[in-house]
């Protein structure tokens, strides 16, 4: 580790952390910080892993614990140089991919998840056939911000625009099967992409002989039933110059993303009086606001990582501000914004693992959706994901990405 400190929860100077377990059973959202990453003092690396599948959670803190020490290594195998860093990049424009320090670095990533998914499939004691994990981590380097992004965990970055009011911009593409060019390759693959009729809008990736796992996003390390299929664990990878008016990023798996906006989230952050208290505050908004939009759901894990580039400060005048109605009214927000009194789900983010599919009967189906529960876990049959050679006649019905067109 070079040295690093590395903390897997709570706060310092420049960061805040917090994660809480959802209603689905055990917390499966992990989250690590390493300050002074690579040895390097003021450099510091962030990743937030979203769990899914029986053994997600365990799947989760794997690559938490391994995944930062491999870029690390990759990154000194790049032998990048602070001076180099500096007379390479002085005169880019911000997201400017065009320089050698960028190609540097998104070799050393895609070489680590390369290695980390590898690693995780030879592991004996973490079953990752049918589990897997999303990540998506930070590296900052002096005024140089590097994001690698896989599955539909998300970042975003507090900045002033030309008003100096604080505004949100989003570092990260949630990468859903959907996506055009993330359909076509897992279509190319042989893997299926549909929605289920009862949820219409959330687009799973499934077996092309078999209505499994069901899984809603395209890239993910593990989930080794749908690596032949076209789920990969290649990082999206994202450069950012840092100026003076970035104030802070956020990573946050999707139960964050599911229920509040990039403003808000930033709204909620940059008014919490304790930077401390930041990650836990933003946590306590999702909650309140999964009661309120979702009713009947299950609420899902939250992990957030806040990073703040500069000492603390007051970032609003007023010291109760919007983040008051999120915290404690959200019941008036919720209901100007018209959410349905009949939501019963949320937007279907679990793989479905067990669902029980009656041979030649379209009109009678027992579904069983994973909920993350122990008694969810052991009734999964892991036998039941495997390729049978022969297509089973389904109870569900399905929406295709092209009947939406």
């Amino acid at each position: 580790d070079f040295g690093a400190n590395i903390r897997l929860h709570g706060y310092s100077k420049f960061v805040s952390m917090y994660s809480q377990q959802g209603k689905k059973g055990i917390n499966q959202d992990a989250m690590t910080v390493w300050e002074n990453f690579g040895g390097e003092k003021g450099a510091f690396f962030c990743g937030v892993f979203d769990g899914h599948g029986p053994l997600g959670h365990k799947v989760a803190r794997y690559v938490r614990d391994m995944l930062p020490s491999k870029i690390s290594i990759s990154l000194k195998e790049c032998d990048i140089n602070k001076n180099k860093i500096i007379e390479n990049i002085e005169n880019d424009e911000e997201f400017d991919q065009n320089f050698p320090l960028f190609d540097a670095w998104k070799s050393a990533y895609l070489k680590s998840f390369k290695e980390m998914d590898e690693q995780l499939g030879s592991e004996p004691s973490i079953e990752s056939y049918s589990s897997g994990t999303t990540a998506v981590t930070l590296f900052k380097q002096r005024e140089h911000l590097f994001i690698g992004n896989l599955g539909d965990s998300r970042a975003i970055i507090c900045t002033r625009d030309e008003k100096n009011q604080l505004v949100s911009k989003q570092l990260t593409v949630d990468l859903k099967p959907h996506l055009p060019n993330e359909y076509e390759r897992i279509k190319s693959c042989k893997g299926r992409v549909m929605a289920m009729e009862q949820e219409p809008n959330v687009y799973r990736v499934w077996m092309p002989d078999e209505d499994c796992p069901g899984l809603a996003m395209a890239r993910a390390f593990g989930d080794f039933c749908l690596k032949d299929y076209g789920l990969i664990s290649v990082p999206e990878v994202y450069y950012r110059k840092l100026t003076e008016n970035d104030e802070f990023v956020v990573l946050a798996t999707d139960g964050i993303w599911d229920v509040l906006t990039n403003d808000e989230v930033i709204r909620i952050v940059s008014t919490t009086r304790k930077r401390s208290m930041a990650a836990k505050t933003l946590v306590e908004c999702a909650v309140r606001a999964w009661k309120y939009k979702y009713p009947r759901a299950k609420i899902d894990d939250c992990g957030v990582v806040c990073l703040f580039f500069k000492r603390q400060k007051p970032l609003l005048t007023k010291s109760m501000s919007e983040v008051t109605q999120l915290s404690f009214n959200y019941a008036e927000l919720a209901n100007n914004q018209n959410y349905p009194d009949n939501t019963k789900t949320d937007d279907g983010l679990d793989t479905l693992l067990n669902y029980q599919v009656k041979e030649g009967d379209d009109q009678e189906t027992d579904r069983g959706v994973k909920d993350g529960s122990d008694n969810d876990i052991k009734n999964s049959s892991i036998d039941h994901l495997h390729y049978r050679g022969q297509r089973r006649k389904s109870a569900m019905k399905f929406v295709y990405p092209e009947d939406r067109q």
